[in-house]
């Protein structure tokens, strides 16, 4: 079968709709670290989808930025024998404040898997 003919490839996109805010969001408190072109960041997730994730941190970075970052996902959230690893390469996409705590959206661009033995 070819894309042409795959009902996933037919299937119509809204002109507004947006991955990132689209993606189911799991609610998951985890510390990251955070590297950017000024450095390393310590943050922690509020919440974590397919495409992206919401952070807090005490300085935010830029909008449009490159990050990196690897965020260790627990067993038992992966459905796995062991803790995973994932390495992300991502951007940031807006900044926000909600009771006086400075959070960040970033989409994820790149990601690499590696389960913890």
């Amino acid at each position: 079968m070819n894309q042409k003919d795959s009902p996933v490839a037919n299937l119509p996109k809204k002109d507004s709709e947006n991955p990132v805010r689209t993606a189911v969001r799991f609610p998951m408190n985890l510390p990251l670290k955070i590297q950017t072109a000024g450095g390393e960041l310590q943050a922690y997730t509020e919440n974590i989808s397919a495409n992206g994730l919401l952070f807090t941190c005490e300085v935010l970075p830029g909008i449009n930025s490159r990050i990196e970052f690897t965020i260790a996902m627990p067993a038992a959230v992966m459905g796995s024998e062991t803790d995973v690893t994932i390495h992300c390469i991502g951007r940031i996409v807006r900044h926000s404040t909600t009771n006086g705590e400075q959070k960040a959206a970033a989409v994820i661009d790149e990601y690499f898997l590696k389960a913890r033995l």
